[in-house]
């Protein structure tokens, strides 16, 4: 299938990439072009560069590359059709297709998606206009939730009859098995079509991009349904682990503060833009899950809870300690007043709610105040028992220099020495590192070079500026580090794709193993090491050097690798040795050898 070239011309030509590129990244002006973190893949600095004028964006970090059709190929993980058919729709240009029309697979989630939105119609126009939703109305009224609320967040009643939804939307001509396979319906044990959800307030829940997917439905006061919310199962176009409520909605607000908030549910979502907050989104009747913060991650990269931390925490602080460190977020944590929740703020004291979020404190901070608020300290007793509980929950942090912070806090406040809890939090640390499994033909020796190669594929910018092949002794990581050289110049595709399509068989397999290796340290320290094992290598080889200038810069190199030692002086001897290396390795004649010149 394909369009006519006219017509991707005018979607282009109707599309401003940054306006696009926005919707998912934090951009900020640098010149001719805007700048942000790469949202395919992992980075503390902005090296993802996006220019108007030329419609294209390259991410020098991750080499990722291409126009705003490659763009939300691959943000939405969709094929080049349904992007151009995305951003038409957007521009609202009809497109002309030149061979088959649209696919099946498109067209049908087309269709579920105009039941859907057909049906979101309809629940709203009941609650705002039917006699029968009177009860519904008198309620969100008393939450806070009527008039513009219920207009602007499309809230809707669906009403205590069996098939009222099904009737309409069978007579605005979809088949039934539209409604049942997007879960507006199923068929009863006497083989009739039956509404999914009756007698309930109706959220609307929509994608990111502002198509509706499912629904909540909320039971109201006294009705017969012991389920207080019945939510939409998932369906070909509603993912819970992918979906957050709301989103569509904050997004543009996410963006600029560069924050977002979790909240637990519908009305708290809402309470937070009726109170001005409008960054606020829910899970959808799941636990926040890694994918949920995979997606974040496109808009902001502060996350603050807004629900019950504590109980999240218990048996899954690792995940979000992991998560912290794996997308580059800070997790923090809003206190309520006891017994409030953010809809309940939004009524009485919305000033509360914002400051609540305004002073939200790290996830570690809050899970350690919950342990030591209110405790007793009346006795030596209290203060070891008070001081063990606190350090078991610090202890559950990778980072040592958190622990060892919060331990001096926690010290001060018991009333024990700083050094005996600071030993307790490095003893944490004390376990042996997990080494990368190595590749076949690697040996032990040489994992250092392998671990740099799964650093290069997972972390390309922190480590690759600190690298060159002479550091590579041995055939298959040096060949392997080429090959991914040559990879991250070619403009499309991801690295490690790239590098695959033009390894050789062994260089394959080390990158297949790279690629999902479990490397848990500094990119930094990999690289310094590298560099210092390799200069002590060459320099232990030369000596029979009579030329005075080189001998000059070999003991210039030997005063670089005692810096090489120092936190301080670190880098600046890794760039010195880089340039010494490069010279004793790439010039004419053989300079790394033995030999005399």
């Amino acid at each position: 299938m394909a369009f006519v070239e006219d017509d991707i011309e005018r979607v282009r030509a109707s599309t401003s990439i940054v306006e696009i590129i926005q919707q998912y990244v934090a951009l900020r002006k640098a010149g001719r072009n805007w700048v942000g973190l790469c949202p395919f893949h992992t980075e503390k600095s902005g090296s993802f560069n996006v220019r108007e004028e030329t419609g294209r964006y390259k991410c020098f970090g991750c080499q990722a590359a291409g126009d705003v059709f490659t763009f939300v190929q691959e943000i939405e993980h969709i094929d080049f059709v349904s992007s151009v058919e995305k951003l038409a729709a957007r521009a609202n240009i009809t497109l002309t297709y030149t061979t088959g029309g649209e696919s099946q697979d498109r067209q049908r989630r087309k269709k579920l998606i105009s039941a859907m939105a057909e049906a979101v119609n309809w629940y709203h126009q009941r609650l705002l206009h039917s006699p029968d939703a009177r009860a519904a109305r008198d309620y969100l009224r008393d939450r806070g939730l009527a008039g513009d609320v219920a207009r602007h967040f499309q809230l809707g009643y669906a009403p205590d009859e069996w098939d009222a939804l099904s009737q309409h939307l069978v007579k605005k001509g979809f088949a039934t098995d539209v409604l049942s396979d997007v879960g507006l319906a199923f068929t009863n044990k006497a083989n009739r079509l039956q509404d999914s959800f009756r007698a309930r307030i109706m959220f609307p829940i929509f994608s990111d991009n502002g198509d509706p997917v499912a629904f909540g439905g909320r039971i109201l006061p006294g009705g017969a349904d012991p389920a207080k919310y019945k939510n939409s199962s998932e369906t070909k176009i509603y993912f819970k682990s992918k979906t957050l409520y709301g989103l569509n909605w904050a997004k543009n607000d996410v963006v600029k503060a560069d924050q977002v908030i979790v909240c637990e549910g519908y009305t708290d979502v809402i309470g937070f833009h009726r109170s001005g907050v409008t960054r606020a989104v829910a899970t959808c009747g799941t636990s926040l899950t890694e994918e949920h913060v995979r997606i974040l991650k496109r808009f902001a990269s502060k996350v603050v809870l807004a629900f019950d931390a504590d109980a999240a925490g218990q048996g899954a602080a690792e995940k979000f300690y992991e998560w912290e460190k794996k997308y580059q977020v800070q997790v923090s944590v809003a206190k309520f007043p006891d017994g409030k929740d953010p809809g309940d703020l939004a009524i009485s004291d919305p000033a509360a709610l914002a400051a609540a979020i305004d002073e939200a404190v790290p996830f570690l901070g809050f899970r350690v105040n919950r342990v030591v608020s209110g405790k007793p300290l009346r006795s030596p007793e209290d203060r070891a028992r008070l001081a063990a509980q606190a350090m078991e929950v610090i202890n559950e942090h990778p980072d040592v220099n958190v622990r060892k912070l919060y331990a001096g806090e926690i010290a001060a406040r018991v009333g024990l020495p700083v050094a005996d809890l600071s030993r307790l939090a490095e003893r944490r640390s004390a376990q042996p590192v997990v080494v990368a499994p190595v590749a076949r033909g690697v040996g032990v020796s040489e994992n250092a070079e392998f671990i740099a190669i799964s650093l290069l594929l997972q972390s390309w910018d922190n480590i690759a500026p600190w690298l060159i092949e002479a550091l590579f002794v041995s055939e298959i990581p040096r060949r392997a580090f080429l090959t991914l050289a040559t990879a991250s110049e070619i403009e499309t595709g991801s690295l490690l794709n790239n590098a695959l399509g033009i390894a050789d068989p062994e260089v394959r397999e080390i990158l297949e193993r790279a690629a999902v290796a479990d490397i848990d340290v500094e990119p930094s320290s990999v690289a310094l090491n590298l560099i210092g094992v390799t200069v002590r290598r060459i320099l232990s080889q030369r000596t029979r050097i009579a030329i005075p200038e080189e001998i000059r810069e070999d003991r210039d190199a030997r005063v670089q690798l005692e810096n090489l030692d120092n936190e301080r002086t670190a880098l600046a001897a890794a760039e010195s040795l880089l340039m010494w290396l490069a010279a004793r390795t790439f010039q004419p004649g053989g300079r790394g050898d033995n030999s005399e010149e």
